[in-house]
């Protein structure tokens, strides 16, 4: 059986990673007969955001230890992940992560990267293993692996024009719409960057992991 490891930020769209976005991506794994295992640097995350009223609160939370709470418990601190195990990586989105995993929303262009996500991206890639991304995550792969061709929805967000400057390629995408670019191995959809529902985020990742198990099974 194939098996996928899973990259979390936290808990929560605002500050971790995408709820719905990881519950609908790992469902489509299963149904796909995918095994899955679940990491996250076990570092602070950037902030802690009332859900409720979108404010900052005075708080520090660990990301894998926030991100446990989605999966279970069923999680590895990312610096145990080793590419020869997996035969895949994903990346759900949420805005958190754009500040846990990468910088993006506070530094834009001049983003840093976490070694070890970078590390684990580059790791995979090198052993030519697919790799996917939801909602903002694909803006991550954009920096550390530059010549893809990713989608964040709309050709005129601006990610989607930042991804070009990084040196990635931008495809528009709709509702359901996987990015797929063969010669990386990198899948992309668009999740929450469009206006979406839950429904939509289930066809996004069922959509996404149909098209990456194919590539898996190359």
């Amino acid at each position: 059986m194939k098996k996928i490891a899973v990259i979390l930020g936290g808990c929560g769209t605002k500050d971790g990673s995408e709820i719905n976005e990881t519950v609908t991506l790992l469902l489509a794994l299963d149904q796909f007969g995918v095994k899955y295992q679940c990491f996250a640097p076990d570092k602070n995350q950037y902030q802690v955001i009332n859900h409720v009223t979108g404010e900052v609160v005075a708080e520090k939370r660990n990301m894998m230890v926030e991100a446990a709470r989605i999966v279970r418990g069923a999680i590895l601190p990312l610096t145990d992940f080793n590419a020869d195990d997996f035969d895949g990586l994903a990346i759900p989105g949420g805005a958190g992560i754009a500040n846990n995993l990468f910088t993006y929303f506070t530094d834009g262009l001049d983003m840093t990267v976490l070694p070890e996500v970078k590390d684990a991206i580059v790791a995979i890639h090198q052993q030519n293993k697919p790799i996917a991304a939801m909602c903002i995550a694909p803006v991550l792969l954009a920096n550390v692996l530059n010549d893809i061709t990713v989608t964040l929805g709309n050709d005129d967000c601006g990610p989607a024009k930042d991804i070009l400057k990084m040196g990635a390629h931008h495809q528009a995408t709709t509702k359901g719409g996987v990015a797929i670019d063969a010669e990386n191995k990198i899948f992309t959809t668009p999740c929450f960057m469009l206006d979406a529902t839950l429904k939509d985020i289930y066809d996004d990742a069922h959509n996404l992991v149909e098209a990456f198990v194919k590539a898996i099974s190359q």
